[in-house]
C-alpha cells in the first residue's frame, strides 16, 4: 500500500492525463508520461503511448451526456496505473520516480488554469461577490479560500 502522499500524486497524474487529452498540450504531455512509465524501456514506452492515445480518443469522442462519467473513469484508470508502477518499485526507485512524476506534473500542468462545468464560473484570481439594494449574492467555494474581514452591511459611503 502506498503512502497517502504518493496516492495523491498518482491521483494528480490521472487527473492531468484526462485534462490534457485533446488540448494543445497533449502531444508533449503524452510523450513525457510515456517516458515516465517506460523508465528507459522503448517497448514499454510505445505501449504506454498507445494506451494514452486510446484514452484520448475515447475522451474526445464521447458525447456530452457521458463525458463526466468517462472522465472520472479515465482518471481512475490512470491513477491506478501510476499507483501500480510506484508500488512495484523498490523504495529508492519509488522516491526517484515520485520526484520525476512531481516534476513532470509541475512542468506540464498550468497552475493558473481553471475550469468550470455547465452553469459554473471559474476564476483564477480574486473574486468579490457583492449584493446591494436588497439583492442576494452567493457562491459555492471548492478549494482553498482566504477570507478577510467582511464589510458591515449598510449604505456604501465611499
Amino acid at each position: 500500500m502506498l503512502p497517502e502522499a504518493l496516492t495523491a500524486l498518482a491521483a494528480a497524474g490521472g487527473t492531468a492525463v484526462v485534462q490534457a487529452a485533446g488540448t494543445n498540450a497533449w502531444e508533449g504531455f503524452r510523450q513525457a508520461v510515456a517516458r515516465w512509465f517506460g523508465r528507459g524501456d522503448d517497448d514499454r514506452e510505445r505501449v504506454e503511448l498507445e494506451r494514452l492515445d486510446r484514452s484520448a480518443a475515447e475522451l474526445t469522442a464521447v458525447s456530452e451526456g457521458g463525458a463526466d462519467r468517462l472522465r472520472l473513469r479515465q482518471e481512475a484508470v490512470w491513477q491506478t496505473r501510476f499507483e501500480q508502477l510506484l508500488e512495484a518499485l523498490p523504495e529508492a526507485e519509488r522516491e526517484q520516480a515520485a520526484a520525476a512524476l512531481r516534476a513532470l506534473l509541475a512542468e506540464r500542468t498550468p497552475t493558473s488554469a481553471v475550469s468550470a462545468g455547465d452553469g459554473g464560473l471559474a476564476v483564477g484570481g480574486d473574486v468579490r461577490i457583492h449584493a446591494d439594494h436588497g439583492s442576494v449574492a452567493g457562491g459555492v467555494i471548492q478549494g482553498d479560500i482566504h477570507l478577510g474581514n467582511p464589510s458591515r452591511p449598510g449604505p456604501d459611503l465611499s
